[in-house]
This record gives structure tokens, C-alpha cells and sequence, in this order.
């Protein structure tokens, strides 16, 4: 009990103040309704700023959802945007299904489990597999629509593409708004560049042009970017042009990606087989 008292003794000036404080705080606070109201929206903007700050932390949690879901939303709007393109060119063209105006390509969505950039043959893993409809030779885009591999092997609940950064990728490219391609590989150099070569030497080609796919390749549809022209040179032989290209995608911070499948790819490829074994004989 001494040492309580003592201790009361020794911080009763604080204390005195802070009653005192108290209790100035308290009249001021009810002398007026001016002085309320002053308060109170001291208060209210205080607790504002704090839910401010909790909901911003709850938003900054749940972004790997809302990512998810705006990135299965940029699929379902490209598989429109895809059916309303065919049925444009089948108006130009004036061919007619049976009531099938279902677009060229399907789209879906997948994210990225693993994914390697330092190696010549890199990989990267998806989390969907046959189950959710994932087939060989669909297209990886990443959820702005850029370039970024195409799926070579899948299971029951996984998938497995070929990275745009693989020394075995291979795409056809061009100049966007040129009709002069050529073939997309990568030298196994940094992750930032990729090379088109075969390029021909009479094409309008200007650094920073865009380069995107010309819709000749099976997996990738017309038109996806790759990137831009960083530089480029006229070959030993003069007669076409080999160019650096800056990928418009950061392959290594990849989370989401978009699937694409050509419809009719088999029955391309069905085609391209029977002509084949019939002009070998």
C-alpha cells in the first residue's frame, strides 16, 4: 500500500493534468452546438480514415481474385469479339454455315504454377488441364492479349507450354499493318527480346514498328502482339532483314493467362495430311 501511495505521489501532477484536461475537453465539448458538431466531424473523419485504410488492405488482399476474374472476363469478351469477326467475314465473303455462327476460336483461362525464364528450353505450367477442356496446340496469351507460348503436353488437371522464351518456339510474325512476315524464334539471349528472321528486305520496317502474329500459324490467331522492333539489318546476302523485337510481355512475371484453340485446326491438319500422302505417291 506504501509503495501504491508512493507511486500516486510521485505522478499526481500528471494525473491532476490530465483530470483537468478531461474535464476543459468535456465543457468545451457541450458549450455549444457548434463545438459538437465541430467534434464530431473531427471524429468522423477520423474513424473515415481508418476504415479508409482497413478497406484498402481488404481490396489489397482480395486482387489476386478480382485478377482472376477480370482476366476469365477478358476471355469470355475475346471468344465474343472472335464469333462477331467471323461472322463479318462470312457476310464479305458470302459463305454461309447451317446455323453455326460460332467464332474460329475457343478461350479460356489458366494460371501459371511454375514458369522458367533462364534456361534454352523453358516451360511454363499451367493449373488447368482435359478436364477443363484444354487440348494440345492451344495458344498462350497473357490477359492483355500478348504472345507468350502454346500448350504441347496436358493431363487430367495440368498443362504444360512451350514459352516464347524456348530456343524451340517457332511463330510466324509481321509488321502490323504490312503484309510481309516472317518467322518468330528466340536465340536463347535475355528474356526481354525475341528475333524474327526471313523478314523481306522490301518491307516498311521503322524502330518501335509492332510486330504481330499473321493468324498463318496453327496455334496463334491474326493480329496478337509480340512486340516492337528494337532494331534490325539487311543479311550477308541482301535479301532480307533480320530484327530485333522487344516483347511486349514480361514473361517472367506471368500469374494469368488466356488459352486460345483453333476449332478448326484438325480439320486443317486432317487436310494437309491427305494431300501430302497423296502427292507422295
Amino acid at each position: 500500500m506504501n509503495k501504491l501511495i508512493e507511486f500516486i505521489r510521485s505522478i499526481y501532477v500528471v494525473l491532476l493534468f490530465v483530470v483537468l484536461e478531461a474535464g476543459a475537453l468535456s465543457y468545451y465539448a457541450h458549450a455549444t452546438l457548434y463545438t459538437q458538431a465541430k467534434l464530431l466531424a473531427r471524429s468522423n473523419r477520423v474513424a473515415g480514415g481508418v476504415q479508409g485504410a482497413l478497406t484498402q488492405a481488404g481490396h489489397y488482399f482480395s486482387l489476386g481474385r478480382e485478377n482472376r476474374l477480370l482476366t476469365a472476363r477478358v476471355a469470355a469478351l475475346e471468344e465474343e469479339l472472335a464469333g462477331y469477326r467471323a461472322l463479318r467475314e462470312d457476310s464479305l465473303q458470302r459463305v454461309y454455315t447451317q446455323g453455326d455462327n460460332r467464332g474460329k476460336y475457343r478461350f479460356t483461362t489458366a494460371r501459371v504454377r511454375s514458369n522458367t525464364i533462364n534456361r534454352n528450353h523453358n516451360f511454363i505450367v499451367l493449373d488447368r488441364g482435359k478436364a477443363d477442356g484444354v487440348v494440345k496446340d492451344m495458344a498462350v496469351l497473357t490477359p492483355d492479349g500478348v504472345m507468350a507460348g502454346y500448350v504441347v503436353e496436358v493431363t487430367e488437371r495440368y498443362a504444360v507450354a512451350v514459352s516464347i522464351l524456348n530456343t524451340a518456339f517457332r511463330a510466324s510474325g509481321k509488321l502490323a499493318g504490312d503484309d510481309y512476315f516472317g518467322s518468330i524464334y528466340w536465340n536463347g539471349g535475355d528474356r526481354y527480346h525475341v528475333q524474327m528472321n526471313e523478314l523481306s528486305k522490301y518491307a516498311d520496317i521503322h524502330v518501335g514498328d509492332e510486330v504481330v502474329s499473321t493468324g498463318f500459324s496453327q496455334f496463334f490467331p491474326a493480329d496478337v502482339l509480340i512486340g516492337r522492333v528494337e532494331s534490325f539489318a539487311l543479311t550477308e546476302t541482301r535479301t532480307a532483314y533480320e530484327v530485333e523485337i522487344r516483347l511486349a510481355a514480361d514473361i517472367s512475371a506471368l500469374a494469368d493467362v488466356i488459352l486460345v484453340h483453333n476449332e478448326d485446326l484438325e480439320e486443317v491438319r486432317k487436310l494437309e495430311s491427305n494431300v501430302q500422302r497423296r502427292y507422295r505417291r
